[in-house]
């Protein structure tokens, strides 16, 4: 169990201009959950992730833990740069406590786990970010620490290690440890939290459960995530291959101020750097509803994909017709494809925006309609029989009588 109560103890000064990265937070974690954190860039959750792993004290209030923490916040922490793979292994290891002849018996489960065979007796300093992100996930969860925390850093590995991490931490709470979830990937939230807490500017807005505070969060905070664009290059998302300019998800008639309701048709459009001379490069994009479920996945298979781009931006552009989707919170996450078929980058929650419902057509009934989809269907009604003729109101068809 963690268990974190902040309050004012008098031990520090405070003034005008203090500036509170968290305030007012209590909760309780006991054994065997998976808490998700959730919030935006600057809500406080890495904040709150050190002071839970007792790398950062905090100014007031205290942390109460029981039982070893694994805990993997930032890329190479605990890891020296001089040291190989295998060095550093045995160093994260004794960092946790963990005795040599543990760190043996274990060892080359990390390894595998990790996939740095070549590089084991490599020093990281020449790792990339994910092959440090595969050993440094490995060794905090297969020492088997009684609370395991794990930030956002599994973004920088690939999408298959994501999901092998995913399916480890879900291993990990099945046998009753805890463990501590932070992500912008709500999927991954929804499929592994049983309980979720949502930050916001350093306060506790919510704490519950999974489905209904990612549904609220999404709602409130997302909802405006509709049209973004980055103007430099080094920092834009992507990789040396491809770099995302600027996305965007807008009704077809041009007008962006125009809601989106759940009859209108609209673009979603990417425009992307191709950095590569002659790469056969293709984008994709999954659209996910709020209940974590994707709707469909799109690319464009009828453009000639099979011939080689230059370098230099591109635009492509997706038409979605009207009387498709059902009325909620959608996001999109974009992929890019090389050779039909290998995924070289994945960008969660690109966009996000709303369907609204509207109320023509509805025949008078008002409830929520289920479905990811909302499709309005051609239908065809004929009268087959009917029981005019008959005193009693009945009629035969065939050899059955119906009442009228």
């Amino acid at each position: 169990m963690i268990r974190s109560l902040f309050k004012d103890n008098g031990n520090h000064q405070v003034t005008d201009n203090t500036f509170w990265a968290l305030k007012n937070i209590s909760f309780e974690v006991r054994q065997g959950e998976v808490l998700g954190i959730i919030g935006r860039n600057g809500a406080g959750k890495s904040t709150l992730l050190k002071i839970l792993s007792r790398i950062t004290t905090p100014t007031t209030g205290r942390v109460e833990g029981y039982g070893r923490v694994g805990s993997l916040i930032e890329v190479g922490t605990g890891f020296h740069p001089q040291l190989t793979g295998r060095e550093n292994v045995y160093l994260n290891g004794a960092i946790l406590g963990i005795k040599k002849a543990e760190i043996d018996r274990k060892f080359d489960e990390i390894v595998s786990f990790a996939e740095i065979d070549q590089f084991l007796d490599t020093p990281v300093r020449h790792y990339s970010s994910g092959m440090y992100m595969r050993l440094a996930f490995a060794v905090a969860a297969h020492m088997e620490p009684e609370i395991l925390i794990i930030d956002e850093v599994l973004a920088v590995g690939d999408v298959i290690f994501q999901k092998k991490c995913l399916g480890k931490m879900d291993e990990i709470a099945k046998t009753g440890r805890t463990v501590l979830f932070v992500s912008h990937n709500m999927m991954a939230v929804e499929s592994l939290c049983t309980r979720v807490i949502w930050l916001h500017n350093g306060s506790l807005v919510k704490d519950g459960r999974t489905s209904e505070v990612v549904s609220g969060y999404l709602k409130t905070s997302f909802s405006s995530l509709t049209d973004r664009s980055w103007s430099d290059m080094t920092t834009a998302p992507g990789n040396d291959q491809v770099r995302l300019h600027s996305a965007s998800v807008r009704s077809a008639n041009g007008y962006a101020a125009e809601p989106i309701t759940v009859r209108t048709p609209f673009i979603i459009e990417f425009q992307y750097w191709n950095l590569k001379r002659d790469a056969y490069l293709n984008i994709n994009f999954q659209l996910y509803n709020e209940q974590g479920i994707i709707v469909f996945e799109a690319g464009p298979i009828h453009e000639p994909i099979w011939l080689p781009l230059p370098v230099g931006l591109f635009h492509d552009t997706c038409y979605i017709p009207g009387n498709l989707l059902n009325d909620g919170i959608y996001r999109v996450v974009v992929q890019a494809v090389s050779n039909r078929g290998t995924l070289i980058h994945q960008e969660e929650d690109i966009l996000t925006f709303g369907v609204q419902d509207i109320t023509d057509f509805r025949a008078g009934w008002f409830g929520k309609w289920a479905g990811a989809v909302r499709p309005i269907l051609d239908w065809d009604r004929k009268l087959v029989a009917h029981g005019a003729g008959d005193k009693d109101g009945s009629f035969l068809y065939g050899n059955d009588r119906f009442n009228g």
